[in-house]
């Protein structure tokens, strides 16, 4: 049976391009796999950076509806695997059925997370520090990315990493997502509880600054009365937001790789029947 083809979504401020190695990686090990960026990104860093008003005002719906409608387009239902804000857009797509299984690394919190560690909080403030962001993109420098990406990792390969696949980011998504528990519409918004949907593996680095492992497992426990689904935590010690692009990414990629050979979803749903 043919295993499904594999969708890797990003986060805000890391360009798809970052997910080459693991593409390579999937590759290797019988998956077809693609890394879409969010609407409003060009196709590589450098063209992103010099265009960065694409990206104006694009939010968390936006960016749903941008990888359903690519999912559509695919012959087989994907694997989506997300990290940061692509962990919470894998959350949404496979709740709403146009995904076999879901892979959330590091996901930002989605509406019902109740906590707001103040690392979280700094890491953000560089978008919610300015309410005019929302409707503007926004870039990190060095020093922030340090904090709130590379800060398990060397200062010198935390520079290496910010000038290599950092690109300007929509703030909007910050702006939605911290006010999700006040709006009733919110599009952070994840049907935990009785969404039939495949399994669901959600993971953490224990010194992740901008989506701290408390975060993650309040995710988790959000998703604990559905017991139709499988829902998993991993935490991987010592990592922090930067673990899908640093020096130890092979290790977080081999771990999601046997996680889902674990679930055997070799012809889980060949062809795609989207909701």
């Amino acid at each position: 049976m043919s295993k499904p083809p594999v969708v890797f979504i990003h986060g805000l401020w890391i360009h798809s391009s970052a997910w080459q190695p693991w593409i390579d990686l999937f590759a290797e090990h019988g998956y077809e796999a693609i890394a879409p960026g969010w609407p409003g990104d060009s196709d590589t860093v450098e063209a992103t950076r010099d265009d960065p008003d694409r990206l104006d005002d694009v939010g968390i719906e936006q960016i749903c509806r941008h990888y359903a409608d690519l999912i559509d387009g695919l012959d087989a239902k994907p694997i989506v695997v997300g990290h940061s804000f692509g962990g919470l857009i894998a959350q949404e797509l496979l709740a709403n059925g146009y995904a076999v299984a879901g892979v959330a690394i590091d996901p930002a919190p989605i509406k019902g997370v109740k906590i707001l560690p103040f690392s979280q909080l700094r890491s953000g403030f560089p978008a919610l520090g300015n309410p005019k962001n929302k409707r503007r993109t926004v870039s990190l420098t060095a020093s922030q990315f340090r904090y709130a990406f590379g800060n398990a990792i060397s200062a010198e390969e935390s520079d290496a990493l910010h000038a290599a696949w950092t690109i300007p980011g929509p703030g909007r998504p910050l702006f939605e997502d911290a006010s999700a528990n006040f709006t009733r519409n919110s599009p952070a918004t994840v049907d935990t509880h009785a969404a039939p949907r495949g399994p669901l593996l959600l993971t953490s680095g224990s010194e992740d600054h901008t989506v701290p492992r408390s975060v993650t497992l309040a995710v988790h426990r959000l998703y604990s009365d559905n017991t139709a689904a499988v829902t998993e935590y991993r935490e991987f010690e010592g990592r922090g937001h930067s673990l899908t692009i640093d020096n130890g990414w092979r290790t977080v990629a081999d771990a999601t790789l046997d996680w889902l050979t674990t679930q055997r979803l070799e012809g889980a749903d060949d062809q795609l029947t989207a909701p």
